[in-house]
């Protein structure tokens, strides 16, 4: 494992250092790890961005983002991965801005729901994350929240991100989770926080940032002589490229 990873983190902190022991325990867990020389070089960007909360792409503005990718890239890495899942609605954007491959988590998410063969979902999320589409594949129902439920959890994400009553925001979302686990297959965590806010919860969910952590191990362990790459997805339905004045 000669690769150096980029990671992009900081969207938020709580979750980047999840993400980060999470992927150390995929190594340990797949036998990879002899000695502590076997684990790989991770470059840790974590960024100071603004929370991708609103509902409108115009709104968006991507300089934080594009400033820390650009760093990972000068710093020599050979794959980045974004430790964030509303980021991912901007990824063919983002990509098109540096020359080193990103993980296309959106691409990752539709191959494991394929292969577990899910047949309807709810997706936990930022307005951004649902109301564009980024985890919605054709063949598989994706149930809609209600509005009131909503607005909660964008609150939750945003309290629980900042420290703000945490038991109460992962309460809100759990209970949010256990209401529409009833009526689908399987919870998505679109977003790391909820993520985080479901982990010792009593419904069974996909966290789309275990996904990526997987796909991170796999395109490490390529040859170190061959270049990662990613093959590059068109825009989302109804999105406009956009935004970030870097």
């Amino acid at each position: 494992m000669k690769k150096k990873i980029g990671l992009l983190g900081g969207i938020g902190p709580e979750t980047t250092g999840e993400f980060y022991l999470t992927l150390i325990s995929k190594y340990q867990g797949k036998g990879l790890i002899q000695t502590n020389e076997d684990f790989p070089q991770i470059v840790i960007n974590s960024i100071p961005a603004p929370e991708l909360l609103m509902e409108s792409l115009a709104e968006v503005v991507l300089d934080s983002y594009l400033r820390g990718m650009r760093e990972l890239e000068e710093w020599g890495v050979d794959f980045i991965a974004m430790i964030c899942n509303t980021v991912h609605v901007f990824y063919d954007f983002l990509q098109k801005q540096i020359d080193t491959p990103i993980i296309d988590l959106r691409r990752e998410m539709r191959t494991v729901l394929s292969r577990r063969n899910v047949q309807s979902m709810i997706i936990l999320g930022t307005p951004m994350t649902i109301y564009k589409g980024l985890y919605r594949f054709e063949g598989i129902l994706c149930r809609d929240l209600g509005e009131m439920e909503m607005k909660a959890l964008t609150t939750a994400i945003f309290n629980f991100n900042k420290g703000y009553e945490k038991r109460r925001q992962i309460h809100i979302v759990q209970e949010i989770s256990k209401t529409y686990f009833k009526k689908c297959d399987l919870v998505v965590a679109g977003c790391s926080e909820i993520g985080l806010m479901l982990k010792n919860g009593d419904v069974p969910f996909l966290n789309p940032m275990d996904v990526l952590a997987e796909s991170v191990v796999e395109h490490s362990l390529q040859p170190a002589s061959r270049r990662t790459s990613f093959p590059r997805r068109r825009e989302l339905p109804g999105s406009t490229m956009l935004m970030g004045r870097a």
